[in-house]
């Protein structure tokens, strides 16, 4: 076997997006001046993401992550949780989300089966979060404190770094993740709205934190994985706080052992965030469920994943971050 063909026959995640709306802006996850939401009859329904699912499962994918845009604002969300975990073969479903909507929903998503929640916290302090988001802070510390007492098999939050905006939250945040015995990782911006957003003036590189908690506390690895994803995970010996770092960009071998294809809330299949390729996924779904070319366009898809993302590369995003699945 050959080192890309087992790099590929290693994937076996599948993050969904549901819908590519969202209630907040935040910096950068939209283009300015965005507005270019999809018609609902344009997003694959709970139907046609079931159908996918079951054959995904079929060709060895057994976790997968729910997102949006704002997955959340998208009704039944539960419901879909519930009919991918019955799915035979699956072995975890997840999801992503800014919050905001997780207080009123979390204790039907732990009695759907979900199996963790990350939830985005780039700041705590309010003025600095809506300046960041356009949101505001409150209904997701709400959330948070929701979904800690439903005993979560996984809970952590994300802090995208962002250079000159949240520095300075970075201390608070460590000592709100360790009171509340949480996960806390730390995101590099990555170009998924456009390449101007790493600029010098935004880009917040993870190994630069990195060394800076290192210079002031002991940070111990972690051995194994604490999920499906590319994170770094250390435990802060003083702080007695599990620290995650995701570089992107900083990370010369982020994409090494990478287990992952994204599928689009309207219904395309793309093998890597930072590449513009995508199969589409309709014309199986749509006007019938045809399973064999499902799974030939699955099987096409992950022949073309790429060893590498894009970002590098003067990458310029065609779709906003919403779009794609996070």
């Amino acid at each position: 076997m050959s080192c890309q063909d087992s790099f590929r026959r290693s994937v076996h995640y599948l993050r969904i997006s549901v819908t590519d709306r969202c209630n907040e802006r935040c910096l950068y996850c939209f283009p300015r001046e965005f507005s270019g939401w999809r018609e609902q009859e344009d997003l694959l329904s709970y139907e046609e993401i079931l159908a996918t699912v079951a054959v995904a499962v079929d060709l060895g994918f057994t976790d997968f992550r729910i997102t949006g845009g704002e997955p959340l604002v998208r009704p039944g969300v539960p419901h879909l949780v519930r009919e991918i975990v019955r799915t035979p073969g699956v072995r975890s479903v997840k999801l992503s989300s800014n919050g905001t909507r997780l207080a009123g929903l979390a204790v039907p998503l732990r009695e759907a089966g979900l199996a963790g929640i990350n939830i985005s916290l780039d700041a705590l302090d309010p003025k600095r979060y809506y300046e960041i988001t356009g949101g505001h802070l409150a209904p997701v510390l709400e959330g948070i404190e929701a979904i800690r007492g439903l005993d979560f098999p996984s809970i952590k939050l994300n802090a995208v770094l962002l250079r000159h905006r949240n520095e300075d939250q970075i201390d608070p945040l460590l000592a709100f993740a360790a009171e509340r015995q949480l996960i806390l990782r730390f995101i590099e911006l990555m170009p998924v709205t456009s390449r101007e957003v790493l600029r010098p003036e935004n880009f917040l590189p993870a190994s630069e934190v990195r060394q800076k908690l290192e210079s002031q506390d002991r940070l111990e690895p972690i051995e194994g994985s604490l999920g499906f994803g590319p994170a770094r995970y250390f435990r802060m010996e003083r702080r007695g706080v599990t620290v995650g770092f995701i570089g992107a960009l900083s990370d010369l071998h982020f994409c090494e052992q990478c287990n992952k294809m994204r599928l689009t809330a309207d219904g395309r299949l793309r093998p890597c965030l930072g590449n513009q390729m995508e199969v589409d996924l309709r014309p199986f779904l749509r006007p019938a469920i045809d399973r064999e070319g499902l799974r030939a366009a699955f099987l096409d898809t992950l022949r073309r994943k790429p060893l590498e993302h894009s970002f590098r590369d003067y990458y310029e995003p065609e779709r906003a971050m919403t779009a794609l699945g996070g």
